[in-house]
Formats: structure tokens, C-alpha cells, sequence
């Protein structure tokens, strides 16, 4: 049986997941590590920084799976669609093919960022220069990674935010290093800025129906 590696960059994209998945806790990490069947799914934190401390010991042959939520930079993108990138582009790094991932299908490219992309402007911008149909801030180092250890790396992501709605750096903020949601920040944001209620409410929803869509496809990718 393949093995699959799913890391996410929050714990919340983690935790619901495996929880949807059916994936179970493993023991000895104080930091989130599921596994169930053919998946294994770590959190590796934002940038995927902690990425080589919690990948330890994976298995030769195993697929590296960047997952988890994406904000939209093309028109066409809706809440809850999924993204399966051919390929991954960051600023000057070199453009990055990504596995063949059956069932799923491969279309177009995803372009990984150094910042949270806060305005639909900017989300313009990005599009513009890029092509990208999506962007996040974790694929290209995690298949980096991957091939500097001999793994074939691929994508799955599904869209939290769309092109007409970036996402406000307060809230981006709210995430540790580590991956964990800060409460208390998080408390104060909504507390200190009267549409962050609003933006919350609004990413929340996203990133529900995005998740939903990335369990369906590693579902559908374990049983391949």
C-alpha cells in the first residue's frame, strides 16, 4: 500500500481533517499527528517551518501531500472548489511540477507566497503577474522538501477565500509559528476592529466548505 503524507499548515485544517477522514490521534507528539489507513497527517506550521522535525522517520516511497485551504486569485474560483495544481511557482524559485495524484485531476498552477495576500487588489495583482489560479503560503517548501528526500509531492487544497475577498492580516496573525490558533489575539482582533466580526465569520464559512472538499479528495486519493 502507498503511504500518503498530508501535512497541513494550522491545526485547525489538521484536526478537521482527520476528523473527517476518520483518522486517528497517534501518541507521544505534542503537536497534531493523525494517521489511519494508508494517510499519515502532520501540521507543520505556517511556511511549513516545522515541516523537517515533524516528517521524521517517513517511510521511502511515501507521497507528500501539501493540503489544506487556499485563497482564490482567479475570477472563476469559488468557496469549496478544490485545486489540484500541475505545478507550484514562488517568487524566485523555479517552477515545481507536482505529482500525478489518480483520481484526481491536475489542472493549471498554484503560486506559494511569502505573506498573507490581505486585498482583492493585491489578489488582482498576483493573478496578473502570475497566471496562478490560487495562492498559498506552504506548497512550495513542502515540495521542496519532499524531493530533497527522493518523495514525489504533490497538492490537494480547496478554496477558503475567493479572488473579490483577501484576507485581513489582523486575522491572519492569530496563528502561532507552531500552527496553534491564538485565542486571546483572536478575542482582541474582533474586539479591536468592528467588520473583523464579519471577516471572521465570513473565512470560517470558507474554510469549512474547503475542508469538506479536501477530506473528499483524500478520501478518494487513500482509496486509489
Amino acid at each position: 500500500m502507498k503511504r500518503v503524507l498530508v501535512v497541513t499548515a494550522v491545526e485547525l485544517e489538521a484536526r478537521a481533517l482527520a476528523r473527517q477522514l476518520g483518522l486517528a490521534r497517534a501518541g507521544g507528539p505534542d503537536w497534531p499527528h493523525f494517521h489511519g489507513g494508508a494517510l499519515e497527517l502532520v501540521c507543520a506550521g505556517p511556511r511549513a517551518a516545522h515541516l523537517s522535525l515533524r516528517a521524521l522517520g517517513v517511510a521511502p516511497g511515501t507521497i507528500v501531500i501539501s493540503a489544506g485551504v487556499c485563497g482564490a486569485l482567479s475570477p472563476d474560483l469559488a468557496e469549496g472548489d478544490l485545486v489540484v495544481p500541475e505545478a507550484v511557482v514562488s517568487p524566485g524559485v523555479e517552477r515545481r511540477a507536482t505529482a500525478a495524484l489518480p483520481p484526481l485531476r491536475r489542472a493549471g498552477t498554484l503560486v506559494t507566497v511569502d505573506a498573507v495576500v490581505a486585498t482583492a487588489e493585491a489578489k488582482t495583482r498576483l493573478w496578473i503577474e502570475t497566471g496562478a489560479l490560487a495562492c498559498d503560503m506552504e506548497s512550495a517548501p513542502i515540495l521542496e522538501w519532499a524531493a530533497a528526500h527522493g518523495l514525489a509531492g504533490g497538492v490537494v487544497r480547496a478554496v477558503s477565500d475567493s479572488a473579490s475577498r483577501g484576507v485581513p492580516a489582523d486575522l491572519a496573525a492569530v496563528v502561532e509559528p507552531d500552527g496553534r490558533v491564538r485565542t486571546a489575539r483572536a478575542v482582541r482582533v474582533v474586539l479591536s476592529r468592528p467588520r473583523a466580526i464579519a471577516d471572521a465569520m465570513a473565512l470560517r464559512s470558507g474554510t469549512t466548505a474547503a475542508l469538506k472538499s479536501v477530506a473528499a479528495a483524500l478520501a478518494k486519493l487513500a482509496r486509489g
